[in-house]
């Protein structure tokens, strides 16, 4: 996307730096991003004179006040990071993931330049509950069910319905990627401020089974880690977002997927393997909240319709990972560290 203008709401975080790098890479003339670093760290973000860096809420007024009809595309990748928090803070997810969308697509409605806006769906929400054998994949038309499992899956939901709402009242040029489990190098563990849980530290699997492995640590199995996930890597999620504002349908929505289940047992076992680790495998109870056991994205429509295929294999992924961890595992203890305290008043969250 050479000489493009991109906003990237969310741009310090995991997946929004990770999108920075590629749009730089691509030749993007300009990327302002706004991040308010509830859930991330500045120094994600490539240190490039053609990032503007606001540090900030989305859905400050004026923030909002100050953006003018000079985007291309915007991502909106901001987002209360995630289940467990959102069920400890409802009320904050509303804030940080909802109220944010709603903001920003009334700011944006009457933008003329605008060719896209890319909204970050989540997955989980198609996913069937209590499956236990014989997964299928996922597909994009699926109906939306009502017995969603925490406030950050309703939020997130809410906001599909938003950019659907925005694109045919209003013409806004939305498109939605339905992302999966994302893994990949710059996810870092207690990135940002205290959310409420241990959950602020011990994100998602991938990366606390990667630090905890090269920590000789043990990994902990939620019941006998059963459940199964679509693993994706970042930089294929960045690409997929890049597909989606490039070729993707006003009003449409898109999984990014790789189409391959894994077990978060064999995630783990895998891990253990690529990293040499001693560790050991403990087995937890079930996660009393998560009702979704099996799942896996179907990646069909995006292979057809966007020409996106996620590309890096899930053994490969985690080694880049493993890498990464190890020569960052200085800066991940300190972002850990600052959450020690309040960490020990609720327990470990190793669940």
């Amino acid at each position: 996307m050479t000489g493009s203008r991109s906003l990237v709401v969310g741009g310090a975080g995991f997946v929004g730096s990770n999108l920075v790098r590629l749009l730089l890479e691509g030749g993007a003339e300009h990327v302002r991003v706004v991040d308010n670093l509830l859930s991330s760290e500045p120094q994600n973000l490539t240190d490039d004179p053609r990032v503007d860096f606001v540090e900030a809420s989305i859905a400050d007024e004026g923030v909002l006040a100050a953006l003018e009809d000079e985007f291309d595309v915007v991502y909106h990748l901001a987002t209360y990071h995630g289940n467990q928090s959102s069920i400890a803070n409802p009320l904050e997810d509303h804030e940080n993931n909802l109220i944010t969308t709603l903001r920003l697509y009334e700011r944006l409605k009457g933008f003329r330049r605008l060719r896209k806006v890319v909204y970050s769906a989540s997955g989980c929400t198609l996913a069937p509950h209590e499956v236990y054998e014989g997964a299928e994949a996922v597909s994009e038309e699926g109906a939306v069910p009502l017995d969603l499992d925490s406030p950050y899956q309703i939020s997130k939901v809410v906001g599909e319905f938003y950019s659907v709402y925005y694109h045919r009242q209003h013409g806004l040029p939305t498109v939605r990627a339905r992302f999966q489990n994302v893994y990949g190098p710059g996810e870092v563990l207690g990135a940002g401020r205290w959310r409420g849980t241990p959950a602020t530290i011990w994100r998602n699997v991938t990366p606390t089974f990667v630090y905890r492995a090269l920590e000789g640590q043990p990994l902990q199995l939620d019941n006998g880690g059963v459940a199964s996930r679509d693993f994706v890597y970042v930089e294929d999620v960045a690409r997929g977002l890049l597909a989606c504002a490039e070729r993707g349908t006003h009003g449409d929505v898109y999984n990014l997927a790789s189409g391959v289940e894994t077990t978060i047992r064999r995630l783990a076992e895998l891990i253990l393997e690529l990293s040499g680790s001693g560790s050991e495998l403990e087995i937890a109870p079930r996660r009393p909240w998560d009702h979704s056991i099996l799942r896996v994205g179907s990646p069909e429509k995006a292979r057809r319709e966007l020409d996106f295929e996620a590309s890096v294999p899930l053994e490969e992924g985690l080694r880049d990972t493993i890498e990464w961890t190890r020569a960052n595992l200085g800066f991940i203890e300190r972002c850990i560290a600052k959450h020690a305290d309040r960490e020990q008043l609720v327990g470990d969250g190793t669940r």
